[in-house]
């Protein structure tokens, strides 16, 4: 994972300065609505889940931009701002460094690192943080975050408990789907471009084979490359998969070598540009390329 830089101590504090001097005139970021508690998201499944608990009774910003792969954020002033001045942030701790930096110097006791409360998949380069491509992880952050939102306007907690029990019912229809669909699968071998889909692996009854590790950065040896061929030979795997927001190359170039079909699949660490889709959409339009892949019924 590329480490991200965030801005240099002085530097830092000066633009912090300058833009609480302006929000104390009475300009506040555009993100913010002032009667509502303030949430930022580090990026985009965390927002989505924030939005469906909160609804209209929170603000959320994410940090990471459509089209911007999250692992190489880096924080602007304004954004370390609104760190600052959120009710709660919500992260992966090592996901984001930048992030975790700002989170320690600016919102310690106002955050939630969401994988506290899940059991963590360990991988060849250290713990996966790609819990969310599991619904049922996805409902038990939403849990965290209701609990925390009960407590920081605690006269709409009701509102989030109602909200949260939709949200959990949704994620439990889309799991559903998911076994559904994916039960009769011949091909349990699941190639991917890096380790990014681990979870959804072990939920849905998949070995997950990465060309590349956790980090969608790392250039892949010869060697790996000659043995992910050579695996998808000897499990009869016709479809390599590559990602959004990553370039496809090494993937389609192991694809050309087998005569595998290379096919995006979505990691969902944020959306493309003016994308109308949303988590759930987005995960079916993954479970449709899962079932032709992997040789469903």
């Amino acid at each position: 994972m590329r480490a991200s830089r965030v801005l240099g101590i002085g530097t830092f504090l000066t633009a912090l300065t300058l833009v609480s001097g302006c929000t104390s005139q009475g300009s506040t970021s555009a993100s913010w609505a002032n009667t509502t508690p303030k949430v930022v998201a580090a990026f985009y499944p965390l927002q989505y889940a924030a939005q469906q608990v909160g609804g209209t009774h929170v603000s959320v910003a994410n940090l990471t931009q459509p089209g911007v792969e999250p692992h190489d954020l880096e924080l602007s002033a304004s954004q370390v701002a609104e760190i600052s001045q959120a009710d709660l942030v919500l992260y992966i701790k090592g996901f984001q460094p930048a992030v975790d930096d700002a989170v320690a110097q600016q919102a310690p006791d106002r955050s939630i690192d969401v994988t506290s409360s899940l059991r963590l998949l360990d991988g060849p380069d250290g713990t996966d943080p790609h819990v969310w491509l599991d619904p049922a992880n996805m409902s038990k952050i939403a849990s965290a975050i209701a609990e925390r939102l009960a407590v920081i306007d605690p006269a709409k907690a009701a509102a989030f408990t109602k909200n949260l029990h939709t949200f959990t019912t949704s994620m439990t229809a889309l799991s559903k789907e998911f076994n559904a669909d994916l039960a009769t699968c011949t091909t349990k071998s699941l190639v991917v471009s890096h380790d990014a889909f681990g979870y959804l692996a072990k939920a849905f009854g998949f070995a997950q084979v990465g060309i590349s590790g956790l980090n969608p950065e790392a250039e892949p040896s010869p060697a790996r490359m000659r043995d992910v061929a050579e695996a998808m030979r000897t499990h009869n795997v016709s479809t390599i998969y590559y990602e959004t927001l990553v370039d496809p190359k090494v993937a389609q170039t192991i694809a050309d070598e087998t005569g595998a079909a290379a096919v995006m699949l979505d990691p969902l660490e944020g959306l493309m540009p003016n994308s109308t889709g949303d988590y759930v959409s987005v995960m079916k339009v993954n479970l449709a390329a899962l079932k032709k892949g992997q040789k469903c019924s």
